[in-house]
């Protein structure tokens, strides 16, 4: 038992902070279960565009993404840079795959 726990107020706020914890918690556990779903998705993409040739990356796509994120982050009182790094992170990991996929394409004919 630490310290602050030996209050009753110091009980309060550890059971305040265990509830937020849990929270955080929780949208952790959603944020990963969205991402695969994501990704998922993407993984139809890159399939589709190694079918018919189409190149692993769209930057013209991308630029749209980041400026709709970067709204949506304002509008939700989140910094639009780190939205706009989170997002280049993930689209990064979404080409890479693509690559994957068009590498594996080509291998097979």
């Amino acid at each position: 038992m630490t310290d602050v726990a030996r209050t009753p107020e110091g009980a309060e706020v550890l059971g305040e902070l265990t509830s937020l914890r849990d929270s955080i918690d929780n949208i952790d556990a959603a944020l990963v279960h969205l991402l695969a779903e994501r990704f998922k998705f993407t993984q139809q993409v890159g399939r589709l565009k190694a079918a018919v040739g189409l190149p692993p990356a769209d930057p013209q796509r991308e630029r749209q993404q980041i400026a709709r994120l970067r709204v949506l982050a304002e509008q939700a009182n989140l910094d639009p840079e780190f939205a706009e790094s989170f997002l280049a992170f993930i689209v990064a990991e979404v080409i890479h795959h693509h690559e994957r996929i068009a590498e594996g394409r080509a291998s097979e004919g």
